[in-house]
């Protein structure tokens, strides 16, 4: 693999950064970052194990390497995260029109980590804490987030899944995705996808509530809101990425 057009200079850097941008399409075994990489297979095992210790690379549930979680809690901590800066302020939104808790869902591996959260702001609060990891298997964001996935992962997901893969179907046709009381009892949820460039999708914006509120019917109530902000998401992220650069 020629990375001569980005080399830095410094080598064991370029390798290693090579490993992180070969997992950033997907989970991969070693002899997949081999073969993405194009490194030794000793070298790529050191650098992949070396990235796991500080938690910049885990395994999924196949022992496959995927990115890990240090990278989304640093990029939240810088404050740059495009995506967190432009969809806050729509959580917001969603949640006063909604009167629902809003939240902004991203998959790392096998789980799906809530990244941001807009509560209400009096009465039950039914919101999931900023980063919570849940699973792949149950509620609204995780049937998003898997719906559009390669049809592989979707397989061995569905085979612990509290959906369907007709379900998932109807969710990329419709482009939401409902849920009642699969992940918790009495909770209901809707989601919609962000997409990032090439259109995969990156992230799923979610309202959720008590049954009593948002009934057994919950996107009846609000897959159109929830949709319209997944809208005003994307097409902010859409517009910053064509945006010329600085010069």
């Amino acid at each position: 693999m020629d990375n001569s057009s980005s080399s830095s200079g410094v080598g064991v850097l370029d390798k290693t950064m090579s490993v992180l941008d070969a997992l950033e399409s997907g989970p991969a075994s070693l002899a997949q970052l081999v073969r993405i990489t194009g490194l030794a297979r000793p070298t790529a095992h050191r650098l992949a194990v070396a990235l796991e210790r500080h938690r910049m690379v885990t395994r999924d549930s196949q022992g496959r390497f995927v990115l890990g979680p240090r990278l989304g809690e640093l990029s939240i901590a810088t404050g740059e995260d495009r995506l967190l800066a432009v969809a806050s302020p729509v959580l917001v939104q969603l949640r006063d029109l909604t009167g629902e808790s809003a939240q902004l869902y991203r998959r790392q591996g096998d789980v799906r980590v809530c990244v941001a959260a807009a509560e209400r702001t009096s009465g039950l609060r039914d919101t999931v804490p900023v980063g919570s990891e849940l699973p792949m298997t149950a509620g609204s964001a995780a049937q998003v987030l898997l719906a559009w996935e390669d049809s592989e992962r979707i397989r061995r997901a569905l085979v612990h899944a509290q959906f369907s893969g007709t379900a998932l179907a109807q969710v990329r046709r419709r482009r939401w995705a409902q849920s009642v009381g699969e992940r918790e009892q009495g909770v209901a949820s809707v989601s919609a996808p962000i997409s990032g460039p090439g259109g995969r999708v990156i992230a799923a914006v979610s309202v959720s509530g008590p049954l009593e509120r948002l009934t057994r019917a919950p996107g009846r109530l609000h897959a159109q809101a929830v949709t319209s902000a997944a809208e005003k998401i994307n097409e902010a992220l859409h517009a910053q990425d064509a945006a010329p650069a600085p010069a």
